[in-house]
């Protein structure tokens, strides 16, 4: 395996896919209610909306659209950044129904209400068996 061919594995599993090829945007794993059709984000076993159990994986993104956000001006807890930037934090309104809550990629004026933003996967330090452990983000759409 090369350098750019490092294995990628989730800060935790169960959120979302990492793709094998880099060039492929990952999406996040939520559910959905056979019985009423919400969908959540994380996933869930139990429908919180009418408490069935009859539920189904389902995968989410890689787009949505900005609800809110504020921009955090120290570097984010538990990373080896040594930038001083900070980090964004927003709400992210997706398609399929669930608003979820997500780390900003980009600096304090990069954001506004409203705009689309689509889904990455950042790394965020290496682990001890050499492998890449990454964090899911939300940044821009890049402009066509």
């Amino acid at each position: 395996m090369t350098q750019a061919e490092k294995e990628r594995v989730p800060i935790e599993k169960g959120f979302f896919t990492i793709p094998r090829d880099p060039s492929e945007p990952p999406s996040l794993l939520g559910t959905r209610c056979r019985s009423c059709s919400e969908v959540f984000f994380p996933r869930r076993k139990v429908c919180a909306k009418c408490l069935s159990q009859d539920t189904e994986d389902t995968l989410l993104g890689p787009r949505g659209t900005l609800y809110t956000y504020t921009y955090v001006h120290v570097p984010m807890f538990g990373t080896s950044r040594t930038d001083a930037q900070g980090y964004g934090v927003g709400q992210v309104d997706l398609p399929e129904g669930p608003r979820v809550q997500a780390v900003l990629s980009g600096g304090a004026e990069d954001f506004r209400i409203g705009m689309e933003l689509e889904l990455q996967l950042e790394t965020l330090r290496e682990n001890r068996k050499g492998q890449d452990v990454v964090i899911f983000r939300f940044r821009p759409l890049a402009a066509a």
